[in-house]
């Protein structure tokens, strides 16, 4: 008699693991539900890449300002571009390694302005998403920035440009697809000069794949400075020490307020 529950508990154990390998490979993670059927992306989020200084493949650096030391060393990183490289158009890679030649003085973000979309999303630093049936709203500790995603509002468009740009969201599935458009043309994607025109468009896919974890995917769109679409991948994870929450971060542009807005001063002598 137990030989031969042996034996029919052996095809069943197989078939489950069968199973939950399959699943695994398909990624096919069922994040819980909201009160509305959504998939659940609350949370405080954070990346663990070095994005932030480049998107492409970069090695270590030493920090520009010899006064930081090793604290301000730049780390090296792997892509997160599909296919390794940025499709640039002849005359935007030049303007990108001019950028990139001068990022200190340039970088929009070393001035303490916003940083756009995506780069919001994989700067150093968590940031928190919080869901109703009408909208999700993120909240970034950088800068104290946030946007609303707007699920109900399909087909609208921002009256004027902004620096986060115009979010509109929908589920498709287990995942909530984000279209911003109408940033202005300031924003870099990361420290390392990469950059837009005002004609960008970026959809992005947050995607639960874990009860801790998300990936997140935005592809890019810009025929004004790229051949091409491109897409970048990472993933994020949840922040899940006790009381976790965002902090107050109080951004000082690297070389003081004068450096950044000076020139904006009673007084100041134009440039």
């Amino acid at each position: 008699m137990q030989k031969h529950s042996l034996a029919v508990s052996l095809p069943a154990m197989l078939l489950l693991v069968v199973s939950a390998a399959a699943q695994a490979q398909d990624g096919a993670y069922q994040a819980p539900r909201t009160p509305d059927g959504d998939p659940d992306l609350n949370g405080i989020w954070q990346t663990m890449n070095s994005a932030h200084w480049d998107l492409e493949a970069h090695h270590a650096r030493r920090t520009p300002v010899p006064e930081y030391g090793a604290l301000g060393a730049i780390p090296g990183g792997l892509s997160v571009v599909e296919g390794g490289s940025i499709p640039y158009q002849d005359w935007a890679l030049e303007q990108r390694n001019s950028n990139r030649a001068d990022w200190l003085n340039l970088d929009p973000a070393a001035k303490c302005f916003i940083p756009g979309i995506p780069r919001a999303t994989y700067m150093p630093l968590p940031f928190q998403i919080v869901q109703t049936p009408k909208s999700v709203f993120f909240a970034y500790e950088w800068g104290g920035n946030s946007r609303a995603v707007r699920l109900d509002r399909p087909g609208t468009r921002a009256e004027l440009p902004s620096w986060m740009g115009y979010s509109l969201g929908r589920f498709e599935g287990d995942t909530l697809v984000v279209e911003v458009t109408d940033q202005v043309a300031d924003t870099w994607f990361d420290a390392s000069g990469n950059f837009h025109s005002e004609e960008l468009v970026v959809e992005e896919r947050f995607t639960r794949t874990g009860p801790n974890s998300m990936r997140y995917e935005a592809t890019i769109t810009d025929p004004q400075v790229f051949t091409e679409p491109w897409t970048i991948s990472m993933p994020l994870y949840r922040r899940l020490e006790e009381n976790a929450r965002l902090l107050e971060f109080k951004c000082i542009p690297l070389g003081g307020e004068d450096a950044a807005y000076g020139h904006l001063r009673r007084g100041a002598t134009p440039e």
